[in-house]
């Protein structure tokens, strides 16, 4: 009978040691704390933005530091004048005349661009030769010619641009003028000649 207690009493050990084994082995060991991986994730992309943040800021000032020098930067140089336009000429009309017991036919012509060409050009010029009697002739003298270059008649006391706009030389009624003639311009101060395009003579 004590006999059967001992055997009773060695299996309630062994399960119970049974038990105990296999709720250990359920647990497990006990496993030790890692970090979050959220805090490194949020930390890597707080960091990429800083970054670019940073660099657009620089770039930025730069930009901004660039526009405060430009108005120090000195001025561009004013263009060069252009020198007067080449004359435009046209025949405006024909007038039949008696001169010197003759009968004449005055040839009439215009400039169209006159109004480009400044007011100093016709100014009163003591300073330069005189055209003939006239000490007080134009610093510009307007000469027409044929197409040949032969030189017509011409202009020396020419007050202002518009008077480009009543030129003309005269031939004896009768006569055949040339077929076609033109201007130059000469502004005798500068030495420059400004020449214009073949003009017809007949309307």
């Amino acid at each position: 009978m004590r006999s059967m207690k001992k055997v009773t009493v060695a299996l309630a050990g062994l399960m119970l040691a049974i038990m105990g084994a296999v709720t250990t082995s359920q647990a497990g060991p006990t496993p030790s704390p890692t970090p979050e991986p959220s805090i490194t994730s949020k930390a890597s992309t707080t960091s990429e933005p800083s970054t670019t943040s940073e660099a657009s800021t620089t770039s930025e000032a730069s930009t901004t530091s660039k526009e405060i020098e430009t108005p120090n930067a000195p001025p561009f140089p004013s263009p060069p004048t252009s020198p007067s336009p080449v004359p435009i000429l046209y025949l405006k009309a024909e007038e039949h005349y008696t001169a010197g017991g003759k009968n004449w036919v005055r040839h009439q012509y215009d400039v169209l661009n006159k109004a480009a060409y400044p007011a100093a050009l016709f100014a009163s010029a003591a300073n330069l030769p005189p055209c003939g009697a006239n000490a007080n002739s134009s610093r510009t003298w307007v000469d027409f010619f044929d197409q040949s270059g032969k030189r017509i008649y011409g202009f020396c006391a020419l007050t202002k641009p518009a008077d480009l706009g009543d030129i003309w030389f005269a031939t004896e009624e009768g006569v055949i003028p040339p077929s076609w003639i033109y201007i130059e311009i000469n502004d005798r101060q500068t030495n420059t000649k400004y020449k214009s395009n073949l003009a017809d003579t007949t309307p």
